[in-house]
């Protein structure tokens, strides 16, 4: 694992009592735990959790983590998602070294145990469709009826499970199935599918498969051949714990790994369903699986969200057994914090109005000092060019301002930052009333936003030079959807009814300093008063584009300091 275990000591959980009493113990000497993503689409803030716990913990434990790939369904999968995955883990600050490995790799065992099952009449050949099956299940009340084909000898079975292999049989016709208990209370256990026959070129194997082995059949053998002392999963998987351990306990397996369960991350105004987010994607409702709104990995690297800061959240969020929602206020918290240490502070003019300080020599450029970031004196200062054209944002001038306004008016004083003291003498519209230009004097004595003589000023405005700022496009995000607990969706209606249309809100016309003309896409700032920001991809030195990261108000801390 690349991070060193050197952020802040780990929290106690279930999870870790159940390795410190196995370590105590001598059950195990060394802990092996993994991560097994399906290469079906891209990953998610949820996996992010189950990443930074499995690698946590063998990083803690001084152990290894597998990144191991369950490419069991060909029809789904590509390598697009394969390639993805693995810089999400690896941006993430993990690496798996040597310990890459893909449920394929196991194909050919997991065939010669399947037909060792067979003749052990442990499994069976069944002719059974899909749906059929489903009706023999029966229901959490109501035991499941055997199916017509239970009764093959293992000759037959294995003769018909060698021709499902040769191709000789179509998709949906035939299936291996585990030969355990109908009547079981564990729907899971009611003779589940371990093999069905896809036609299908898989990314790795070709053309040499016709038949591919289910999720819970694989994969509690590939941890068992892997060694996986650990085998952590989220809660949904606590009912197939049974049929995990009665697979490893029937064939001839290196070892027998101990699956513990834990509560996956539910995030507040988000979707976690790959297959919800697949859908937003091809449709187009966003424009792809990095784009900004999403809570893939890839779309908050792209919106500015730091490694450091996602595991961060992971830590804060901790480890349980019961299922919650979280705030995605404190996602964005974490981000905050994040940011607040490393990112450089500059200015930028959302809706830029003209302000011409009168006074100040037409022509003139001054060279003002301003440091990069107050929480780190590491990052030193920079020069911003000053003269007597500026901009300022519109929403800081009001013609006739609301009782305790401290910003520019007609006849108030305010500072600029880092330069000086102006006070507003004449305010200039169009033909239609809107204001284009206010004129302006200014206190020399003021140079650096401060004067001898102490008065107080209560407004500090940011600005940029007209003649020296650089023009650029700011992409506002805000919440994807509307409504915070998808639980409680009004009767008929679905996902995608409480999509925010506000959630993308494009600002053109936009002026930055000129020291961002030299930013490097993927880089992060506060930009002084609105917010966190960093490069985008579609970002050139012709067209820059930057994407708010958060804002500075941080609704989630007030919340848990009243």
């Amino acid at each position: 694992m690349t991070i060193e275990n050197n952020e802040k000591p780990a929290v106690s959980n279930f999870i870790r009592t159940i390795i410190d009493n196995d370590l105590a113990s001598s059950k195990h000497t060394k802990v092996v735990t993994r991560f097994p993503p399906e290469p079906n689409g891209y990953l998610h803030i949820g996996h992010a959790k189950s990443i930074c716990l499995n690698f946590g913990l063998a990083r803690d434990y001084g152990g290894v983590c597998h990144l191991r790939f369950d490419d069991t369904n060909p029809i789904k999968e590509d390598v697009e998602y394969v390639d993805s995955i693995l810089a999400d883990v690896r941006w993430l600050g993990f690496d798996w070294q040597d310990k890459l490995f893909y449920a394929s790799d196991y194909f050919d065992r997991l065939y010669d145990f399947a037909e060792l099952l067979i003749m052990e009449g442990k499994a069976y050949v069944c002719d059974l469709s899909q749906e059929e099956i489903r009706e023999h299940r029966g229901t959490l009340t109501v035991p499941g009826k055997d199916s017509p084909y239970r009764g093959r000898t293992p000759a037959e079975n294995l003769d018909l499970f060698r021709r499902m292999r040769e191709g000789e049989f179509e998709e949906g016709t035939r299936s291996l199935r585990a030969r355990i208990d109908m009547a079981s209370p564990n729907l899971n256990m009611r003779d589940p599918v371990i093999y069905r026959i896809k036609k299908a070129e898989h990314h790795r194997t070709g053309d040499k498969w016709l038949i591919y082995p289910m999720y819970d059949y694989t994969h509690c053998i590939s941890d068992a051949l892997e060694g996986i002392t650990h085998s952590i999963c989220t809660l949904e998987f606590e009912d197939h714990r049974p049929l995990y351990d009665w697979f490893l306990d029937q064939l001839p397996v290196p070892c027998h790994p101990q699956q513990i369960e834990f509560a996956r991350l539910n995030l507040t105004y988000t979707v976690m369903s790959k297959r919800r987010l697949l859908e937003l994607v091809q449709k187009g409702t966003v424009r792809g699986w990095d784009d900004p709104r999403m809570p893939t990995i890839a779309g908050m690297r792209r919106r500015g969200f730091s490694p450091e800061a996602i595991r961060e959240f992971a830590d804060r969020i901790g480890v349980a057994k019961a299922n919650s929602i979280v705030d995605f206020e404190l996602l964005q918290f974490c981000v905050r914090e994040d940011l607040n240490r490393r990112a450089n502070r500059v200015m930028a003019v959302l809706d830029p109005i003209k302000l011409t300080i009168e006074d100040y020599p037409e022509g003139k450029t001054e060279l003002l000092e301003a440091e990069n970031n107050p929480e780190d004196p590491a990052a030193g200062k920079r020069q911003i060019p000053f003269s007597s054209t500026l901009y300022i944002e519109r929403d800081d001038f009001d013609e006739n301002p609301p009782k305790g306004w401290f910003r520019l008016a007609p006849g108030a004083e305010v500072r600029l930052k880092h330069a000086y003291y102006v006070t507003c003498k004449e305010v200039k519209k169009d033909a239609d009333g809107r204001v284009t230009e206010l004129i302006c004097t200014h206190d020399p004595a003021s140079r650096g936003g401060w004067t001898a003589d102490g008065r107080k000023i209560k407004g500090t405005l940011h600005w940029v030079s007209a003649e020296h700022s650089i023009p650029a496009e700011l992409r506002l995000y805000d919440q994807l959807f509307t409504i915070a607990d998808f639980n409680d969706m009004e009767e008929g209606k679905d996902f995608e009814d409480y999509l925010n249309p506000d959630s993308l809100s494009v600002k053109t016309g936009c002026r930055v300093e000129p020291s961002l003309a030299q930013a490097s896409r993927g880089e992060r700032f506060q930009f002084l008063r609105l917010g966190y920001f960093n490069v985008d991809d579609d970002s050139t030195p012709e067209h820059l584009v930057f994407n708010r990261i958060v804002t500075l108000k941080d609704s989630w801390a007030r919340q848990q300091n009243k």
